[in-house]
């Protein structure tokens, strides 16, 4: 008898065994699975790198969407040194062009893609050249006034133009500035859309983007033309400047007017520029005055600036509603940095000093 205790109490020892490994198993699951952090013991990392190798990141253009069929807006900007201190929102431009006006002052044409900001400005009154760079980025023309050249040209071009002396709020307002009224002027591009929809306007465009973008830092070490470009000094006129400073910490330029800090009204930042295009055309004057005409169609020579670099460049316009074609010494096209683009076009009376 004593034996066959000994026997049913070892049966016994084993399913106590059995029965309290498996209630530990069950504790330890649930904890488990009760505590999300504790999941890793399911190892996914293996399956997480397997599908990154099958799906390589693709790196993205950011300044803007490349794929977008959407049509900009070009926005005509008053650069006069009353107006310049509330300048707002010329930052999320992704290429703003810069030429020269009646009295030897520039003005801005900035252009927006996708970009429904609430105010941009100040709006400036249009000149008829600055149609062509409308034209060649298929862009809706946005501006407060006109010359009589550029009435003329805006009704037999048919361009899409959007114009504060006839399309009011929300569209186009007026900001309570210390400054004379002309200066005043800025434009609601979210609300573009609707006014854009009421003219009956074209909305997906024609044109590709007037640049080619890489999303990653281009190549200079093939370009043995190229050279040191820490500042660059543009003489549009004995009055107008404009200037840059290279930023190795960012990778881009630090834009000065007249060696004043170029500053955005609202964030008060200085405004900052990745990629700068600058050549010289002939200017004329053409009435009394002194409005001007320019020779920007045919073919010249410039600079490419990106990095703390200048590459020599060449340009050809054919007429004025083509896109201008930036090429390289070696005839390919330019491809600029991801970032905002200028291109200055500047007098042959003018002067652009690189260093």
């Amino acid at each position: 008898m004593k034996k066959k205790r000994l026997k049913i109490n070892k049966k016994y020892l084993v399913m106590l065994c059995i029965i309290g490994v498996l209630l530990i198993g069950c504790i330890t699951l649930g904890v488990v699975m009760g505590n999300p952090e504790k999941r890793s013991i399911f190892n996914t990392e293996k399956d997480n790198n397997d599908k990154n190798e099958e799906e390589p990141i693709v790196p993205k253009v950011q300044v803007v969407d490349v794929n977008s069929k959407s049509r900009p807006y070009a926005v005509m900007i008053n650069n006069l040194g009353t107006a310049r201190p509330y300048h707002t929102g010329l930052q999320d431009a992704y290429l703003v062009y810069e030429l020269v006006v009646e009295g030897g002052i520039t003005r801005y044409l900035a252009l927006f893609k996708d970009k429904p900001l609430e105010v941009v400005g100040n709006v400036r009154s249009s000149r008829h050249y600055y149609l062509d760079y409308a034209l060649e980025n298929d862009a809706y023309y946005v501006h407060w006034g006109w010359s009589p050249q550029a009435q003329s040209d805006i009704s037999s071009l048919k361009i899409n133009n959007l114009n504060g002396l006839y399309d009011a709020k929300p569209y186009f307002f007026r900001q309570n500035l210390p400054v004379s009224t002309e200066h005043t002027a800025f434009v609601n591009l979210k609300e573009m859309e609707t006014l854009v929809k009421k003219k009956g306007y074209r909305t997906e465009t024609n044109k590709d983007l007037l640049l080619n973008y890489s999303a990653t830092n281009i190549d200079l070490e093939k370009h043995t033309d190229k050279k040191e470009a820490t500042n660059v000094d543009i003489k549009n006129s004995k009055g107008f400047t404009t200037s840059y400073v290279y930023d190795t910490s960012i990778n881009s330029y630090k834009q000065y007017v007249n060696d004043k800090e170029h500053k955005d009204y609202e964030t008060k930042k200085q405004y900052m520029v990745k990629n700068i295009i600058v050549y010289q055309v002939k200017y004329n004057s053409i009435d009394s005055y002194g409005r001007q005409d320019i020779e920007n169609t045919g073919k010249g020579e410039g600079y490419f600036i990106t990095n703390g670099e200048a590459i020599p460049i060449t340009w050809e316009k054919k007429s004025r509603e083509s896109q201008t074609i930036y090429r390289y010494k070696d005839g390919t096209e330019i491809t600029v940095n991801d970032g905002n683009t200028w291109i200055h076009i500047v007098p042959t009376s003018g002067n652009i000093n690189i260093s």
